[in-house]
């Protein structure tokens, strides 16, 4: 025993693991710089450089780390470069670790739900902000535990660097247990030695993972690692709040109203006269051979809300993401406030960045149906943050205007709460108080309800019934919510098989529809039911 304690102090296996611990950090951080160029390269819009990324993965990940090592030792000097042994070793390391690093930050990327990413464009956020501030700290905390595996495979496969003479810990325990035949005692200290620098590397990377976990503490900062508790802002008066009652729903749930007849004709009237805010001309699209909208026309005016009705598939979410440009139509043009948004006034097609510049210009909002709140922020850091880093409002004034929206809609007790501490309707309720925040020209809801359970679905509409009640804002709501759509609607466009079939004053379309696909779909969809409709 006193032997192998001694082997554990000898300072010739120490200064092994002082070459051991050059050549992983060289590979390491070779790796990491060429592994995040590979994966960029994957996932950009470039195949030629996506199909290099490729093949330099296929030859570094299928041929041995030896070979390599010996390689840049060997091969690399009838070239011209002479590399040191612990050069030599770092360079392979760098080389074999790159595409696996590569992958393991490409598969983070895309791990963050696409519908995030959809919700950052929608408001106005640049490629490089979406990056920065919503895919890359959910990638972060999903490739810690994979990267932390591959260093400690990098820190054992530094032991082949023995072959070119590399003095590190492997070599050096070689060397020393040759000359004395203590092969146990010396391999099992060598053994001890890597098994401790292992360990410290997944001890690291669970302080990485302890600090990175999104439900320590109350306060968090936007990339999710804790900060300082700070004493909670009071949400001033911005805007009139909608009264609550109780601990967690509008109080418009309990009792909610319905528009006089007589009271949406006047409305109606008045937004006939209204400029024309969305202007859709001709717009086709289809995917692959499948038509979704067929050569459609569409006029919405200035405060005007429009309820779309259709069955599953009749092309009502596309044309939403066609109008605030997130699907680009085939043919056919797109105005909002008489931009057409995503090209110039050349004519020209704009680059992402330039897309999402337009879009927080022009104010088109979106409603997602399944809510696509960025999972790492809270729910007060969901509305504030896009007001920061899009419209540029400083802290307080984000934090201010996301308190507010959040008393509006019920939910100011729940703003520290993370998505997945929240129920549906709680969450389509801040995402609804999110496209809010920039102050919209024109909202958008996608089937904005049916994600919900039964339940839930009634507190969701009656915060979009007093968005329809305060007036002013031009609303074009897809849903199959009948009776929603006759509280609030001025106008029902009927879509079915990407076509307008039928589209009038909503009570007129309810009661008496014309085209025979609108009265079966009302008919499966029990409009008889609705025995208040005005006739």
């Amino acid at each position: 025993m006193s032997l192998f304690l001694h082997y554990l102090t000898l300072p010739y296996l120490l200064t092994g693991i002082g070459f051991t611990l050059e050549v992983t950090a060289l590979g390491l951080a070779g790796g990491l710089v060429i592994g995040v160029l590979l994966a960029g390269m994957q996932l950009g819009r470039v195949p030629a450089l996506a199909a290099v990324a490729r093949g330099y993965a296929v030859i570094f990940r299928g041929t041995p780390l030896i070979l390599q090592l010996v390689f840049a030792y060997d091969a690399l000097p009838h070239i011209g470069l002479t590399l040191s042994a612990a050069a030599a070793a770092g360079l392979a390391l760098t080389a074999n670790e790159a595409p696996f690093i590569a992958e393991i930050l490409r598969s983070g990327v895309i791990g963050v739900e696409a519908g995030q990413i959809l919700a950052g464009q929608a408001l106005g956020m640049t490629p490089f902000v979406l990056m920065r501030r919503v895919v890359a700290p959910q990638a972060i905390r999903a490739i810690v535990p994979a990267l932390g595996n591959e260093a400690v495979t990098a820190l054992k496969n530094s032991s082949l660097a023995s072959v070119i003479a590399v003095p590190e810990l492997t070599l050096r325990s070689t060397q020393l247990a040759s000359s004395t035949f203590d092969f146990f005692s010396i391999f099992f200290a060598s053994g001890l030695m890597y098994l401790m620098l292992t360990g410290a590397v997944s001890v690291l990377q669970l302080l990485i993972e302890a600090t990175l976990d999104l439900d320590r503490g109350k306060k968090r900062a936007w990339f999710g690692w804790r900060v300082p508790g700070r004493q909670a802002r009071v949400a001033p008066a911005v805007a009139a709040p909608l009264p609550t009652r109780g601990a967690d729903r509008p109080a418009a749930a309990m009792a909610p109203a319905v528009p006089k007849p007589h009271q949406k004709a006047i409305h109606r009237s008045g937004r006939d006269e209204g400029e024309v805010v969305v202007d859709v001309r001709n717009l086709h699209k289809r995917y692959g051979d499948q038509i979704v909208l067929d050569h459609v026309d569409l006029n919405v005016r200035s405060g005007e809300i429009v309820a779309l009705l259709g069955r599953s598939g009749s092309g009502k979410s596309t044309l939403l993401r066609c109008i605030c440009h997130l699907e680009e139509g085939d043919a056919g043009i797109v105005r909002v406030g008489g931009r057409r948004l995503g090209h110039g006034e050349d004519g020209r097609k704009l680059t992402p960045r330039e897309i999402a510049r337009e879009r927080a210009n022009l104010g088109v909002g979106i409603v997602f149906q399944h809510f696509n709140l960025f999972a790492h922020l809270t729910a007060q850091q969901n509305i504030a943050g896009p007001l920061q880093w899009v419209h540029g409002l400083s802290a307080a004034d984000a934090d201010d205007r996301a308190l507010s929206l959040l008393r509006r809609v019920g939910l100011e007790h729940r703003a520290d709460a993370l998505p997945r501490h929240l129920s549906g309707g709680q969450q389509q309720r801040i995402a609804i108080a999110r496209a809010l925040a920039p102050n919209p020209n024109v909202l958008l809801l996608d089937e904005p309800t049916s994600a919900l359970d039964p339940e839930l679905v009634e507190e969701v509409l009656d915060v979009i019934r007093q968005l329809a009640e305060q007036g002013g804002l031009t609303m074009l709501i897809s849903t199959h919510q009948l009776r929603f759509a006759r509280d609030v609607a001025d106008r029902i466009v009927f879509l079915a098989e990407g076509v307008v079939k039928e589209e009038g004053p909503a009570h007129e379309v309810l009661a008496h529809p014309r085209h025979p696909l609108t009265a079966r779909f009302l008919r499966v969809m029990g409009a008889e039911q609705l025995a208040d409709i005005p006739r």
